[in-house]
């Protein structure tokens, strides 16, 4: 997902520029959420900042660091689940590196895991998005600055009484293995108003992949597959667990050859390609958690323009230089914020999406009423056309489908990774 996605992208970028500033001092007076966000003390924290904005409402800073510390409690959740229920990180339907195992030991008592549990952390899931970014919103004061450390940030990912924090994960996993640790403690962004809608953002469009994934029943794919994920799962088909070993017990480049493991994949694969939709008003929240984030993209850069400091920024406009070392120019942002409007017209239905088949070339899917009016999702159909036919209208096309634009778009950001700002910008 897309973010999960946000913070690799995040601490790469951090660690690359730490050499850059590693003359700078610390901050002299750290905020109260980076006191408990520093020792992993999320849930500690949050009740910490929730009593401070009882105390004093109009505390943004605080509200700021509530809505951060509750979107980095999404993945704690998360990755608490997959401990609970014993996720095979020692006897997996992959090879995990040894680092992995030794970040995320496989529980030796998981509890059985069903269905209606794993469907409850996908719904755990989107609560705290929307919990996270309903703190987020309330926020009001133009000139509020969250300043943290973000490298040393620690996250007890699996609930084990470990937290971790990014510099400890680049550095095993990283190239960088001589990361200097004053260079570490000194390094802060200084998060903004504009970062704010940044971070609102994300959440909408995580939240929007969260409903999507609610909206399907996918109970069959569980029941058929989810026993290469969890030790301890509760399926009528029982016997693909009987018969299960550990591949470290297989030895070779040819160990995903198997018999049954090829024919769990493809099972898994098949079942993949068509999902029965289950609950279809999850679509249309889907859709408008898509628009909020274009929403959120577009207000980010109004407050963007309207800074005139320079402070350890994490998006920069083109007059200042920000912590990425990457310059935003003009071009840049204007070219961007078009492009989300394009976005945000398809999504509304104002603008088509090119069909592939046929003759005529001014019929195009409304990908409004993919969201509006949803049948069951089949891969196949939608690749040869016919799934499409309920949504096919004719009408304007949007120019993100031109060739012409997406050249456009690399000659304005220099042959830079397109993709890759886009994750950066929202």
């Amino acid at each position: 997902m897309r973010v999960l996605t946000a913070i690799p992208f995040i601490v790469a970028a951090l660690l690359a520029s730490l050499s850059a500033r590693a003359d700078e001092k610390s901050v002299p007076e750290k905020p109260l959420a980076e006191k408990y966000l520093l020792e992993g003390q999320l849930t500690e924290g949050a009740a910490a900042l929730t009593k401070r904005l009882q105390e004093s409402p109009r505390d943004d800073e605080a509200r700021f660091g509530l809505g951060v510390t509750q979107f980095l409690q999404t993945f704690a959740h998360v990755g608490q689940s997959m401990y609970r229920y014993g996720l095979r990180t020692e006897r997996s339907f992959v090879r995990p590196v040894p680092q992995i195992r030794e970040l995320l030991p496989q529980n030796p008592h998981p509890e059985k895991i069903d269905y209606a549990a794993a469907r409850k952390i996908v719904q755990t899931f989107v609560d705290d998005l929307n919990r996270a970014e309903a703190t987020l919103a309330e926020i009001k004061d133009e000139q509020v600055k969250l300043r943290l450390h973000v490298a040393l940030i620690k996250i007890d990912l699996f609930g084990l009484n470990r937290p971790v924090n990014a510099a400890q994960l680049f550095r095993q996993f990283g190239p960088q293995q001589d990361l200097n640790v004053k260079q570490l403690q000194d390094f802060y962004i200084a998060f903004d108003r504009g970062d704010v809608c940044w971070l609102r953002g994300y959440c909408h469009f995580l939240a929007a992949w969260g409903e999507v994934l609610l909206s399907v029943d996918s109970k069959s794919l569980f029941e058929c597959s989810a026993h290469w994920v969890f030790e301890e799962v509760d399926t009528p088909n029982t016997f693909l667990i009987e018969d299960r070993s550990p591949i470290d017990a297989e030895q070779g480049p040819i160990w995903w050859l198997n018999n049954k493991r090829l024919s769990d994949a493809i099972a898994t694969f098949h079942l993949i390609l068509r999902l029965p939709m289950k609950e279809p008003q999850r679509m249309k929240v889907a859709h408008g958690h898509l628009l909020a984030m274009c929403k959120m993209s577009k207000e980010m850069w109004t407050h963007y323009e309207a800074e005139t400091d320079d402070d350890h920024e994490w998006i920069p406009n083109p007059r200042q230089t920000g912590v990425v070392g990457v310059r935003v120019t003009k071009e840049m942002e204007r070219s961007w914020l078009e492009t989300v409007d394009e976005a945000e017209k398809v999504l509304e239905g104002k603008r088509l999406i090119p069909f592939w088949r046929g003759n005529q070339s001014d019929r195009g899917v409304n990908l409004k009423r993919v969201f509006y009016e949803p049948t069951d999702i089949d891969i196949p159909l939608w690749i040869q056309g016919t799934a499409a036919t309920p949504y096919l209208e004719k009408g304007p096309l949007t120019k993100l489908a031109e060739p012409e634009v997406w050249r456009q778009m690399d000659r304005t950001f220099g042959g830079l990774n397109f993709v890759g700002f886009g994750f950066w910008f929202n």
